[in-house]
Order: C-alpha cells, then structure tokens, then sequence
C-alpha cells in the first residue's frame, strides 16, 4: 500500500470574481452541499479542501486520499451502524444529519456537514463504541479502516485530529489546552476588500460554502470579518441595498489571537466575549479563522467553564466564588501531567477574566470612561505566569486629552477593580505597584516620562520600576494606547548602554541556591529555615534572564518562556545556550508547581518553599544541574558575553 505523505502546501482552488485565497491556515466554515455538476472524484476533492485536517495536506496527498473515499447515502430514520458491529472505516457527513447514541441510546451528539464519526471505534478494536442513526436524508464518504490507519501512522495532522491517544504522554497532551492555535487551523481564509458589495459577498459565501469571509486591505491587513450572522440581521433585516459596501456590516477589529496562543485562549475569548468566531493574526495580517464547531475535539472544560462563570458574573463575591476553585484546578492541571507554561497560562487566564469583567461593571457602574483607557498588568499576571500564590500588580495609562476633572472617574475604576480582585483572592500588591496608587495611574504622556527618566538616571529604585514594568501586558481597554509606548521605551532602553549594564547588575542579584559539595544553598532562618525558596532563587534569576535579553534583542514578548525563545530566534543568544536554559527553566518551573500541587493536595496552602528532602537523589542532582545552568547564564550576561558563542 502506498503510505500517504501530509505536509504544508498552498493550493489553488477556482473561486468566484473577486475572492482571494489568504496564504495562511484557516479553517473554511459553513456546511457543504454536494455539486451534482461535476464529476464525482472533482466533487469530493473540492469537498476535502475544507475539511480539517484534509486542507492542510499536500496537493498530491489529497488527491489520493480523495479518491480512496467511498460513495454512501443514508435515507432519514435509517441506522448508519450499530454499537459493537464491525466498522467498515471513517465516516465524513458531505450533507445531512447523524444522530450519535450510546449503547444504551443517550444521545451522545447531533453532527452535520463536515463532521466525522466512528473514529473511536477504529482507533481501537475496529467495533463501534456507539450507534449512528441519520435523522433526514444525508450523503456520506466513508474512509476505508485500512486506509485510516495508515492516514494515522503517515500523518501528523490526521493523527492528531483523530487519535485521541494510546499513550499517557498523547492522552496529557491531546486536549485544547496544550494545542497551539497555529495547529488548530486549516489553511487558505478567503478575503473581500471593504468595498465589495453584500450582494457579492454573499454569493462568494454561497458558492464557497462558508459562514465567514475576512475583509482585508493592502497586504493582507485584516480590517474586519463578516459573518452569515452579518448579513441576516445587519443587512437583510435592515433592508440594505445589495450594492451596500461589507464594510457597512462587519465586525471591525474582531477577537484575534497570534498562532502562538493555546487553543484554550482560544475558547476563553469565545467564552468571555460570546462571539462565534475568532480570527488568527500575525501582527495586522490574518492567518486564519476559527470557530467553536472546530474546538469539539479540543475542550478544556475546567478552565472554560469558569472563564464562562466569571463572564456572567454581576459582582466581585460571585466571581470570588468561582476563583475559589483555582488550587482545585492547579492540583488538577498538574496532576494531569501538563507542562508548566501551560498551567500558568490558563491560571492567569482566570485573573485576566476576572479582571475585564471588574472593569466592565466599573463601567457599567459609574458610566462610560471620558477618554479611552487601558489596563495593564505586570509581575506575574503580566508575564501569563501566575501559580498558586498571587498578588496584584496593574496599572492604568489613559489618553492625553484627559483633564484633570476625568481623573476622578479613573480612580473610582482603579478602587473598584482593585477591591475586587482582592475580594477574588488576588490580594492587594505589598509595594503598592497598584492602579490605586495615583503613581499609577496617569496619561501616557506622564507613562513616556517615567521610562525616559529610568532610562536617563538607572539607580536602584529606577531599575526596579523598570524591570515591572517591562512585563506590562493589556488586559482591557484601549490597546493602542501601549502598543508605540512598548516600542519606543525598548529602543531607548537598548541603545543606552549604561542602563543595559545597570539591568544586567539587576538581574544578577537573584542567584540559584547552589552550596558548596553538591549541595543547596537553603533559606537560612525564619519560619522556612533549611527549605529552598523556589520563587526567589528558583524561577525568578530565570524570569531577569529573559528580561534582559529581551531588552538586548527589543523583543515585544512578556512570557519567560517566550522571551528566551524569541532570543535564541534572533540571536540574542546561541542555540545551545538557549536550549539548556529552556530545559533548566521548564525543570525548575515544574518541580514549583509539582509541590504547590502536593500542598494543595494535603488540604495545606501553597507556598514557594520546598525542603530538598522532599525530593528524591535523582530528582536532587537533575534540579541542581538546572540550577548550574542558570548560574552559568547568568555568568555569562554579567561578563558580556550572553552567550552567544
């Protein structure tokens, strides 16, 4: 049998005057009707560029796979196949519906147009493990079970779509919290100027079978989308003209993520902002777009589904109820076997939640702000990096036209915002790095002389402002606000040698625990006396790392991990020095969160403490290796070196 190759390519499919094939990955939306006009193997083929994960194959890989389907048709009220009978292969649904049970006949899913089914049964003895029934008249394409298999043993997109795992290393990482975006999504968004007309725009969605079209402008800069949901209520029960521009009726700077987002942000915005679709970014230029019907197989449903209660939460004390359930979900994400970045990631998510939700009730509470605003967070909610243990760190930059009489409005915000979130067990910052602080809370011209001033004059206070504050991440507001002010403070940074040196000074005043005679430098007195503080020396001297070379590289990423990522990237420093501290941070990290979890687990609060006796003679020698290799780091980027030799 010939093995299936699947790998990127861009395709060249007909579409109608005027539509544009986007180079980039995105699923194309809307049920498919089959096209009694063309041949049966043109008929499929068109059908299969998009189907995820057939349109991310290549050209020649999918003709082949095009041709191995079989015809099948399914009258209404007719059983497709019965649970525990022998499946003849994969079934793909080109039109109609399919009623999925269980065996005892609880309906399990209703699916449609682009849906798969009986892949659980194939993927382990060959039997059905529930019984598919159609519920009207519907038109199938079966995959033969031999050429299934070998889909899954040739191809990585195939396999991840359906293989739901036979290994603990694949069940851990199979779900929406550990996907990224960019693996989400299929390929070639079609795209419409602003000016093209509704009446245009429908009919390309009519003949392309898709519900949403982006609408861009110049290279590829995507200005908005427009939905089915547009042209129903915005441009039929409005009575506009068919010549009416889709600029009239789309959704302009729509929920958009970078292909480097998890698939559970993905669902959070869903969630959070009740919209169906999400578009995929690089800087302005989409690169796709996804919906809820393409997360079914990707559910996170712990995180999500108190991301959904926070949303629809009218107070601070109902929202705390919900983040009351966050060691719950620590203990349960780690125990799960989840990596460190990705625990953290979905914990911040609850803040960040939390937070836009404070402010939409501020809003709602005193009125709409008199000037565009943005609220930011630093620390460790800035860096997507939050644990067990957090406090708050956040500000607020507004607009230049504010007045000294607006003020006000933003004060009361701050309060609220802030008294809630320590209501939601974010308690209040120790070194008032709050936007309740005035310091805090000011116009972004005032923003452009704090850093300039930090820049010009490097003393301690200045450096320590700084390095918070270079971990400002948007949270809710008016994003621009930030995005020229970031640019333009990194560039004056970098090009200023001595406050570069003093950052480096900085960063090198957290060190590993390391003691002499492979032993640990323990907390020497105090309630942790003999324990080994794995915040302070363990991920901290790490997190300055990245600070630093984010600075020496001008590089706009917040995350630790990022950061050191995006510095071996351009350079900023080697790739085998990149690599060892990537491994020393994710250890470092994870063995963090592995005892938070174990003190939530034994009914305790957690903490950053951990004696080394907890841990076992290999588990010892691999941390404190880590430890040697953020030393050695360290040692390097105070002589100069940075490692980039």
């Amino acid at each position: 049998m010939t093995r299936l190759a699947d790998s990127d390519n861009n395709r060249r499919v007909p579409l109608p005057e005027g539509a544009r094939r986007m180079p980039s990955r995105t699923p194309v939306h809307g049920e498919m009707m089959p096209d009694s006009a063309l041949d049966r193997d043109t008929r499929i083929l068109r059908f299969l560029e998009h189907v995820h994960p057939y349109d991310s194959m290549k050209r020649e890989t999918l003709i082949r796979i095009s041709k191995a389907f079989l015809d099948r048709s399914a009258e209404a009220g007719s059983m497709i196949y019965a649970a525990g009978t022998q499946l003849e292969g994969l079934y793909l649904i080109e039109h109609g519906t399919v009623e999925i049970t269980d065996r005892n006949g609880a309906p399990v899913s209703i699916l449609h147009g682009r849906n798969s089914f009986g892949e659980r049964g194939l993927t382990r003895d060959g039997v059905a493990v529930t019984n598919a029934k159609a519920t009207e008249d519907t038109r199938l394409l079966l995959l033969p079970a031999d050429q299934f298999h070998e889909l899954l043993e040739s191809s990585k997109s195939f396999a991840r779509f359906f293989d739901r795992g036979r290994s603990p290393a694949k069940e851990r990482g199979g779900d929406l919290t550990t996907q990224r975006v960019g693996d989400l999504m299929a390929r070639n968004p079609i795209a419409v100027a602003p000016t093209t007309p509704i009446q245009t725009a429908a009919t390309m969605m009519r003949d392309t079978r898709v519900s949403c079209l982006a609408v861009t402008e110049g290279e590829n800069q995507l200005v908005g989308i427009v939905t089915l949901r547009d042209m129903a209520t915005k441009a039929v029960a409005s009575g506009l003209s068919g010549d009416t521009p889709v600029s009239r009726i789309m959704t302009a700077d729509p929920a958009s993520l970078p292909p480097s987002a998890l698939g559970s942000d993905l669902l959070h915005v869903m969630l959070e902002r009740k919209v169906g679709h999400v578009t995929v970014t690089e800087g302005k230029r989409i690169v796709g777009i996804l919906t809820q019907t393409d997360l079914t197989r990707f559910q996170a449903i712990s995180s999500a589904s108190m991301v959904q209660e926070i949303a629809d939460a009218y107070s601070a004390e109902a929202m705390a109820k919900v983040t009351a359930r966050l060691p719950k979900l620590l203990m349960q994400l780690v125990g799960a076997g989840n990596r460190h970045e990705v625990v953290t990631r979905l914990i911040t998510d609850i803040a960040d939640a939390v937070t836009r939700r404070l402010l939409a009730l501020a809003e709602g509470e005193f009125g709409p702000p008199p000037v565009p605003y943005l609220w930011l967070a630093c620390g460790s909610q800035g860096r997507q990096e939050q644990t067990g243990v957090s406090d708050q760190d956040n500000c607020i930059i507004i607009d230049d036209a504010v007045t000294e009489a607006d003020m006000g409005y933003y004060r009361k915000l701050a309060k609220f915002v802030c008294d809630g979130l320590n209501t939601c067990g974010y308690f209040y910052c120790p070194g008032d790095m709050m936007a309740t602080n005035e310091r805090w809370c000011q116009p972004v011209k005032v923003w452009k002389r704090y850093f300039q001033g930090w820049i010009d004059k490097p003393d301690p206070e200045a450096q320590m402002l700084a390095s918070v504050m270079f971990d400002l991440r948007p949270i809710g507001g008016t994003q621009s606000l930030f995005a020229n002010l970031q640019m333009e403070t990194l560039e004056a940074a970098r090009k200023n040698t001595i406050f570069v040196g003093h950052m480096i000074v900085n960063s090198l005043k957290h060190t590993p625990p390391l003691g002499l005679f492979r032993g640990f430098a323990t907390v020497r007195s105090g309630e942790h006396k003999n324990e080994l503080d794995m915040k302070m020396n363990g991920v901290v001297p790490v997190v300055d790392l990245g600070r630093v070379y984010a600075l020496q590289g001008t590089l706009t990423e917040v995350n630790t991990r990022a950061r050191l990522e995006a510095a071996e990237a351009n350079g900023t420093i080697s790739q085998s020095g990149a690599h060892d501290l990537l491994d020393a941070y994710d250890l470092i990290a994870e063995t963090r969160l592995k005892r938070q979890a174990d003190e939530i687990r034994a009914g305790r609060k957690p903490d950053n403490f951990m004696p080394p006796s907890d841990l076992s003679d290999l588990e010892r020698s691999h941390l404190r290796d880590a430890f040697v290799v953020v030393r050695t780091m360290q040692s390097a980027i105070g002589q100069g070196k940075g490692m980039l030799s």
